[in-house]
This record gives structure tokens, C-alpha cells and sequence, in this order.
């Protein structure tokens, strides 16, 4: 009877053992399970930090491109980071579908994109030296523009300094007529002072001494201004060229001019009705008015 209950006791305590064996047993197996779950989920949790990371470089390059793009003016250039551009958009669509979890296309994705970051390394050279040669090229534009502009400044400036000086020559070579004087006589050269009884006008000048005008013959007009401002004319053709016209003279006279002086007269006959007022004498040679004077005839 004893000898059963020690029997069943060591049986109860191996039984005891065996369950709290199994317990010990079940917590590592429940504690390495845990464990390994957690691993995996920090795994997967760097593994989508790695993707997205591809992506946002991926993302950086297709920008870039895009930026160059805007800035770019050669055509053949242009088409080269186009189709760079595609390529890096195409691989980043396949990114965008792979999982996170699959490494070899990860793998595959990050080798691409290291090629890409030197291609687009050669093109930021290619680009940094076509933005100097530009700029060099605008800077020679630039100084070539402004020496035109300067050389143009100069030439007008000598061609207005040319137009002075020809004026200023035009000016000195120009007759003046001096002593002009108007006498109303009779047909004997007697000075009449009633209207009725002139029977010529006798306008007498002297064409001045001027040694930078031109020798040679010259032709002197003399216009006679009634008070109404009618010429007085023998025949209305009688017209000579006057600034952007012809206008009518009352005489002329062809002299020979040396630089000396010139002692001039003309003769009006009077075959008109004159009527009392204030007349002008206009003298003019060379396409310019050389002098003046005014008259009066009373009756």
C-alpha cells in the first residue's frame, strides 16, 4: 500500500515536470516566433524606406532634365536629354510596380539608376560648358555692339563736323551785294521825284571782295517788289531756281567775278503804271538773296 502511494507520487512529479517542460518549451517556441516576426516587419519597413528613397532620386533626375529642357536652346542637344529623360521616366514606372520585398529588381533599379546619375553627370558638363561659350559669346556680341555704336558716334560726328565745316565754306564763299541804292530818273538819268514823269529805275550795287568764292561768271537777278507784291517782269517765263523753286526776276546781268570787287547796274524801263508806295530790290546770285533794299516813290 506504501509502496503505491510513493509510486504514484514520483509518477506525479514526473508528470509535473513533462508539463512544465512543455510550458518552457511553448514560451521560447511563442518568444522565437514573436522575434521572428518582428523582424520581418522592420525588414519590410526598410525595405520601403529603400523604394521610396529609389524613387524620390529617380523622381530628382526626371526633374532635372525637365529644368535643362526649359534653359536649352540646341536642338540636337535638346532631343538627347528628351530621350534620357524617357528612359529615366520608363524605369521609374517599373519602380513604382515592383514590390518592395523583390531584391533583385531593387537591385536592378538602384545599378540603373547609378548609370543614369552619370549620364546626367556628363550632361551637366556638357551643359556648364555651352553656358560659358554662350556667355562668351555674348560677352564678344556685346563689346562688338558697343565698338559699332562708338564708330558710328564717331563717323557722325565727323560727317556733322564735314557738314559744318561745308556750311561754314559755303557761308564764306557766298557774294554780298553792298551799296545798294535805288534812283527813279527820266529817261536822261535825271531824278524825278513825281511818279508820273520816272521813266527808268536805276538800281546800282557793289558785289563784294571775297577770295574764297569760286572764280568765274556769275549770273546776279534783281527782283523789283511792288507795294502789292507783284515783280515787276517783262516776261512772266523770266524764272530762275530759288531754293525748292523758280521765281520770277525783273533783270539779270552775267558778270565776271575774280574775288574783287564788282561795281553792278541795271536798268528798269519803265513801261508799266507805278503806283505810289514802298518797293523792294531783291539781289540774288548762286541760288541765294545777296541783298536788300527798300524805296519809296511818291507823287
Amino acid at each position: 500500500m506504501e509502496q503505491n502511494k510513493k509510486t504514484s507520487s514520483r509518477n506525479t512529479q514526473v508528470l509535473i515536470a513533462i508539463i512544465v517542460g512543455l510550458l518552457v518549451g511553448i514560451g521560447v517556441a511563442v518568444y522565437f516566433i514573436f522575434s521572428k516576426n518582428t523582424q520581418l516587419e522592420e525588414m519590410q519597413q526598410v525595405n520601403e524606406i529603400s523604394k521610396q528613397q529609389l524613387e524620390d532620386e529617380y523622381e530628382s533626375i526626371d526633374t532635372q532634365y525637365e529644368g535643362f529642357k526649359i534653359s536649352i536652346k540646341n536642338d540636337s542637344l535638346l532631343q538627347q536629354l528628351s530621350n534620357e529623360q524617357a528612359k529615366v521616366q520608363r524605369l521609374r514606372e517599373e519602380l513604382r510596380t515592383v514590390k518592395a520585398t523583390d531584391k533583385a529588381e531593387i537591385n536592378r533599379l538602384t545599378n540603373e539608376l547609378t548609370s543614369l546619375r552619370k549620364i546626367l553627370k556628363s550632361y551637366i558638363a556638357q551643359i556648364d560648358s555651352l553656358n560659358r561659350a554662350n556667355e562668351k559669346l555674348t560677352k564678344e556680341k556685346e563689346e562688338i555692339t558697343n565698338k559699332y555704336q562708338e564708330t558710328t558716334r564717331t563717323l557722325n560726328q565727323v560727317s556733322q563736323e564735314k557738314a559744318n565745316l561745308n556750311e561754314k565754306v559755303t557761308r564764306a564763299a557766298k557774294l554780298d551785294a553792298t551799296g545798294i541804292s535805288v534812283q527813279a530818273t527820266n529817261a536822261k538819268g535825271k531824278v524825278q521825284k513825281n511818279i508820273k514823269k520816272v521813266e527808268q529805275l536805276v538800281v546800282s550795287f557793289t558785289i563784294t571782295k571775297n577770295i574764297t568764292a569760286e572764280p568765274g561768271e556769275r549770273t546776279i537777278y534783281v527782283r523789283i517788289m511792288k507795294p502789292d507784291d507783284d515783280v515787276l517782269v517783262k516776261n512772266r517765263a523770266n524764272t530762275f531756281p530759288y531754293e525748292n523753286g523758280n521765281i520770277q526776276y525783273s533783270m539779270q546781268r552775267v558778270i565776271e567775278y575774280g574775288g574783287e570787287e564788282v561795281p553792278v547796274t541795271l536798268y528798269w524801263k519803265v513801261e508799266e503804271f507805278l503806283m505810289p508806295g514802298t518797293y523792294r530790290v531783291d539781289i540774288f546770285a548762286d541760288g541765294s538773296r545777296i541783298g536788300s533794299r527798300s524805296f519809296t516813290l511818291e507823287k
